[in-house]
């Protein structure tokens, strides 16, 4: 019957959704699989498909008949004929090429379909690089693995690369089996033992290339020092900051038998190459000036290393897509709570660091509580009449931090402060001058970019142990800090319409709490104004996980 039906399939690959409908978040659930969430009003939810969203979903094992059927059995009208003739087309292109090793010094493009042979022979960059050609193969230097990949995805042609890799040396990295070195009783989740064996397929060439999507706090380093072990060989571990850099050195320490002097941290104060270094994303692209070299790009070949871990994967920046390109016979793996980037390079990590092969349901791991179960709201912040006068003569790039930094949000910090008095609080803002005014109202330490490492490290230390219940931090907590006992964020400004930082956010308090009990997300955001707008755009991706927003008014 029609009213049984949730979806309206549109014919420009946009989906309707009835949140309101009692089957909505089933459907939800196979959704998200291969279509994007775009708009989620009150009743009316869009979602997009996309031949990104499409490949994901086949790196992911799903045909292109379960997509289709999902559709068909969901849909409320007719699809037409053509949007499922292209969303068959372009799932059946995935693994239509495949890149195979050839020789020591020559790759293969192998195809199973003479048309896109003749496509992609279309493109004069591409043919550029070919060595020679046969029937249905394409030869070129192994040096090219990367940039072919990227150049093919770019015009629509995704490749399956099975060429394999180099194994690098060999070091063995043992788990500890029951317990872990703090005496903390340890093994792996179901969950992370199945991405594990996801990404690494028993050490078959389809393994050692992809990205794992799994929320905050359920254990993404365990998963990555658990690949680790099963490569067992020298692995260089890219991340965000030196306070990451130092939560996987104690992790690896940990969690498994490696000597202390097999492994470091490659800082600004400590430059050795073990064979396990961590580093950060912005110590590799480091410039002493503007026009200068990456000083640190040689650690790359510093050693011969088995694996190369991207955490936050999705903060790459630029400059590692350049050199990563060059590293396709190393293994990779990408960690994310999500894949989204708002500078749109989804593609470029789909082709260099490899396509998704395990994405974890934040919902379902907060049923079998894994993670904790979280309570967001918006609070919609009046503004001032004065003040709104104001707003309204500035243009739309000025009203935003304008309203992000509305007085008034001080007065909702007091109100919540004080309901969650016997919390471990975080206070979260963009704009330094805001964060910095929070912390001199309410007394608390704060914490931003400029802010020395062993300032972070003694603020946190002692947010962990009870000493400040409460603190505010910039934008530098958005990524991998280990707050474990963070039970209440307040965002008090945040980054335009980013979901990737809304996800971040809500992730810093969702490590499981001991006695089980609920994290808080609070979002303040001034009422009628553009950062109305934005907050919409950032709560799309949780709102896809099956997050729902409670929206209360402040009372000022």
């Amino acid at each position: 019957m029609m009213q049984d039906k949730v979806l309206i399939v549109q014919s420009d690959f946009s989906i309707l959704a009835e949140a309101n409908h009692p089957r909505y978040k089933e459907v939800q659930s196979i959704l998200v699989n291969f279509a994007e969430l775009k708009k989620s009003p009150e009743h009316i939810h869009t979602y997009k498909i996309s031949p990104l969203s499409i490949w994901n979903a086949r790196s992911l094992g799903i045909s292109s008949q379960e997509i289709i059927e999902t559709l068909q059995q969901n849909s409320r009208y007719p699809i037409q004929e053509t949007l499922l003739h292209s969303i068959k087309q372009n799932a059946d292109r995935f693994g239509k090429i495949r890149l195979v090793k050839f020789s020591e010094d020559t790759v293969a493009l192998v195809f199973s379909d003479r048309k896109i042979l003749e496509e992609v022979l279309s493109y004069k960059d591409i043919v550029e690089i070919i060595k020679h050609k046969t029937p249905d193969r394409l030869y070129l230097d192994i040096l090219y693995r990367g940039v072919i990949k990227q150049k093919l995805i770019n015009v629509g042609c995704p490749v399956e690369d099975v060429a394999g890799y180099a194994e690098g040396d060999t070091l063995d990295i043992l788990l500890r089996s029951t317990t872990s070195k703090s005496g903390e009783k340890f093994s792996l989740r179901d969950y992370q033992k199945t991405a594990i064996d996801s990404f690494y397929q028993n050490g078959a060439p389809l393994g050692g290339a992809g990205v794992l999507t799994l929320p905050c706090g359920s254990g993404k380093t365990i998963i990555g020092i658990g690949i680790m072990s099963k490569i067992g060989a020298p692995t260089l571990i890219l991340t965000t900051s030196v306070t990451s850099v130092n939560q996987w050195l104690d992790e690896i320490l940990d969690k498994t038998k490696i000597s202390k002097d097999l492994i470091g941290g490659y800082t600004s104060k400590n430059k050795a190459i073990k064979p396990i270094t961590v580093t950060t994303y912005q110590m590799i692209t480091h410039k002493v000036s503007k026009d200068g070299a990456f000083e640190n790009m040689k650690i790359f070949n510093a050693r011969n290393w088995g694996l190369i871990i991207y955490d936050e994967v999705h903060a790459l920046p630029a400059p590692i897509f350049q050199i990563t390109s060059s590293l396709q016979a190393k293994r990779r793996l990408g960690l994310t709570a999500t894949l989204i980037r708002e500078d749109g390079k989804e593609k470029e990590v789909f082709s260099l660091i490899g396509p998704k092969k395990a994405d974890v349901s934040w919902k379902k791991l907060e049923n079998e509580n894994w993670i904790a179960s979280a309570i967001c709201t918006e609070v919609l912040v009046p503004m001032c009449k004065d003040l709104k006068l104001t707003y309204l003569s500035l243009s739309k790039r000025e009203r935003f931090a304008f309203s992000a930094k509305n007085p008034n949000k001080f007065n909702c910090v007091k109100q919540l402060l004080k309901k969650h008095n016997k919390e471990s609080i975080l206070i979260i803002g963009m704009y330094i001058d805001q964060i910095k005014e929070v912390a001199a109202i309410f007394n608390i330490p704060l914490l931003t970019g400029s802010s020395s490492q062993a300032k972070r490290d003694l603020v946190y230390k002692n947010f962990k142990e009870g000493k400040n219940a409460i603190i505010a931090v910039s934008k530098i907590a958005n990524f991998a800090v280990d707050l474990p006992d963070a039970s209440v964020a307040i965002q008090i400004s945040g980054t335009f319409g980013s979901r990737q930082e809304e996800a971040q956010r809500l992730g810093r308090i969702l490590r499981p709490k001991s006695d089980r009990k609920k994290a808080y997300f609070y979002s303040l955001v001034t009422q009628d104004s553009v950062e109305e707008d934005f907050n919409k755009k950032r709560q799309l991706f949780l709102c896809e996980q099956g997050y729902e927003y409670r929206f209360i008014e402040a009372d000022i």
